[in-house]
């Protein structure tokens, strides 16, 4: 089972941006794809981006497009994500995720390991 850890949380003013890193250990992530999510007090869990396994292939929620970028070593089994242009309403627990396939998805259902998370805050 893999065990994943974010770091790169913090408190950061609108528009200010902010690098996330998810640290895998126990398997190689590398033939799995990966996805970041986040969670709002009292919202659900909402998709933000994926990865496919080989990093070529990513997608996103339409609100971060143009602002966020995934990205993937395999090499140092690491996901990462980074985030500029960010805005209050943004602010939420950000979580990584793996799956048992290497194809993307945007649905939390597909995704069986998760890190514990980490707290972004944008403050205005």
């Amino acid at each position: 089972q893999v065990q994943l850890v974010e770091s790169g949380g913090g408190l950061v003013q609108a528009g200010g941006s902010l690098r996330l890193s998810c640290a895998a250990s126990g398997r190689t992530i590398s033939p799995y794809a990966m996805g970041w999510f986040r969670q709002a007090p009292g919202k659900e869990r909402e998709f933000v981006a994926t990865i496919s396994a080989s990093g070529g292939l990513t997608d996103y929620t339409d609100s971060v497009k143009g602002r966020f970028t995934i990205s993937r070593d395999n090499a140092k089994n690491t996901l990462y994500l980074e985030m500029n242009s960010l805005k209050v309403e943004e602010t939420a627990v950000y979580y990584c995720a793996s799956r048992t396939y290497g194809t993307r998805s945007a649905s939390p259902r597909d995704y069986g390991a998760w890190g514990q998370g980490t707290q972004v805050t944008v403050s205005s």
